[in-house]
This record gives C-alpha cells, structure tokens and sequence, in this order.
C-alpha cells in the first residue's frame, strides 16, 4: 500500500502593520518582527468631547486594527497610537512650529504621561488591546533650547511636540516606564500580544 503524501504545511499569516510610522516600522524590525505591508486606515482621530488621553490612545489603536482587519480578514493586524498628556490634556501632534514651540514650553520643568494604546486582531477574529503609560520629566528649558530645537526640524509630526530618540533626549533626564513607548510602540507590551493570539516572532504565525 502506497504511503499517503506527505501534508504541505499551512501558509502562514501575514503581520500587517496598520500605521505610517516609520518609528513604528523600525521599533518592529529591532525585536526581528517585520511586517508583510504596511496598510494605515484613514480614520477620525478628532477627541470626543471631554475625552481623556488614555482612552483616546486606546480608542484609536483598537479602531485602526478595526479598520485595517476589515481590509485584511486573513491576516494579523497591529495598530498602535500615542497621546501625550499634560495632566488631563491631551497635546496635538505638531504639524507647525508655533504648536511644537506651545508644546515645548509647556511641558518644560514639568512631568507629563505618555499613553501607547496597541490593539492585534488575529485572522479568526481574535483580538487584543493594551493601555501602556510612561511617565516623563522634562528639565526647565531655555527660550534658546526651544529655538534650537524648532530649528532641528525633529518635532514635526510627533506627539507633544518632541522625539525622545533625537536631540530631546538631552531635554529629559528620567522616564518611568517604557522608553520604546515614549518613541512610538511598547515592544514587549506588543510582543506578548501578538504571542498571545498565536504569532510567532521571527517566523510568522502557524
């Protein structure tokens, strides 16, 4: 009797990473995690009324993966966002100067939180979300020290003005919680979830 043939194993699902970030995109790479696409849903980030950052980080994450699973249903999906709160208020991401430099100068002497929501939906429609928070200082800072560092450029873009992996890093003297957090994602925050629902770091997912 003729042996049967052998099974071909199942193909195994892609990661899809559900935002522009390239921040987002390297902090993946470093912990040997890379993503199959790239596919950031267009979504309303606008605060609900009287809306605290937590919620809104964690809100935002879970409707991006939402989102992005509706294009992707037989795939891993990943999303991820970040507020950056001044006691209850949440500041804006810096598209222009003048909004970094009114970021800058108010957080300067001051602690602030920095809340990373991350939401995975697996292809059977399992999903996860996490809330991490990071707690932040930041050194009294000079008017010249806020000009320098408008005139680098760094801040376009970022949460709160600042990008705790460049020149800012001088402006902070301590952090309590995850660093890669405070830059764009909480990787072993995000490395336990994905495990959790079944994807296996460096091979894809059975």
């Amino acid at each position: 009797m003729a042996a049967a043939p052998p099974v071909p194993p199942r193909p195994r699902a892609p990661l899809v990473l559900a935002s522009a970030s390239p921040r987002r995109l390297d902090l993946l790479r470093q912990i040997g995690i890379e993503p199959q696409s790239v596919s950031p849903p267009r979504i309303d980030e606008t605060p609900r009324r009287r809306e605290l950052p937590a919620p809104y980080a964690r809100r935002l994450a879970g409707e991006k993966a939402d989102a992005a699973a509706r294009a992707h249903p037989d795939a891993f999906v990943l999303a991820a966002d970040t507020a950056v709160a001044l006691g209850r208020r949440l500041l804006p991401k810096a598209e222009d100067a003048a909004t970094a430099r009114r970021c800058l100068a108010l957080l300067s002497g001051r602690r602030h939180r920095v809340h990373g929501g991350v939401a995975v939906i697996a292809p059977d429609g399992r999903r996860a979300l996490r809330l991490v928070t990071t707690v932040v200082w930041v050194k009294h800072l000079q008017a010249a020290e806020i000009e320098a560092y408008i005139d680098s450029g760094e801040w376009r873009g970022k949460a709160g003005g600042y990008a705790i992996q460049g020149r800012a890093a001088a402006f902070i003297p301590r952090i309590n919680g995850s660093y890669s957090n405070v830059v764009g994602l909480p990787l072993a925050e995000t490395a336990a979830l994905l495990a959790g629902l079944g994807f296996v770091i460096g091979g894809g997912a059975p």
